[in-house]
């Protein structure tokens, strides 16, 4: 176990102050909106947002514009399954590669991909996916993977104990963020994850 707080990431596809300004400070952002075109005001206020507020800041799927607005990083989703991304000459040297696996095959990807961080989802039962992991699949999915991964689907208060049983080095969440902005988190901080 390693004495460090687990890291934490929430997935937005708008700039809303007043929720931004709810979230625990050690979360971190990623904008994933796959509706409609990146809005580059959007983009650019919550960069702003993160870096006023000393958080990194990633974006889905747009190299390019992650690069352009001097993003921390990229969210690779799992349908996306190209190559390039990790061989762009232009990718500054704390340019990070995350990105997110539902299954061996997707990791493998994931892995060629030079994601330093992986999603592996869902974790628990939601409402959104009826298919999840639970604990043990989990473990058995990751277990021979040297990658450094992260829990995501149907976290919440009443099961991110659970995460201690895993090897994830930290979780993503979206409603259970949402609705209080982790401000309940604190106890939880303390409890390592890995």
């Amino acid at each position: 176990m390693q004495n460090t707080l687990p890291r934490i990431y929430y997935f937005t596809d708008k700039y809303n102050l007043p929720e931004l300004l709810r979230l625990n400070k050690n979360i971190d952002i990623i904008y994933r909106n796959y509706k409609k075109n990146n809005n580059k005001n959007t983009l650019i206020s919550l960069k702003k947002f993160c870096s006023k507020t000393k958080r990194k800041f990633y974006l889905s799927n747009d190299i390019k514009t992650a690069l352009k607005i001097k993003a921390d990083g990229i969210y690779i989703p799992s349908f996306n399954r190209k190559l390039n991304y990790a061989t762009k000459s232009t990718k500054p040297p704390k340019f990070k590669i995350i990105g997110s696996a539902h299954n061996k095959s997707e990791l493998a990807v994931k892995k060629k991909q030079k994601c330093s961080e992986i999603f592996v989802s869902s974790i628990f039962k939601n409402k959104k996916n009826k298919k999840f992991l639970e604990i043990i699949k989990f473990n058995l999915l990751i277990l021979d993977q040297s990658i450094s991964v992260i829990a995501l689907g149907g976290i919440g208060e009443e099961n991110f104990r659970k995460l201690k049983l895993t090897n994830s080095i930290g979780f993503a969440s979206i409603n259970w963020i949402k609705k209080n902005g982790l401000s309940k988190l604190r106890p939880f901080l303390n409890l390592k994850i890995y």
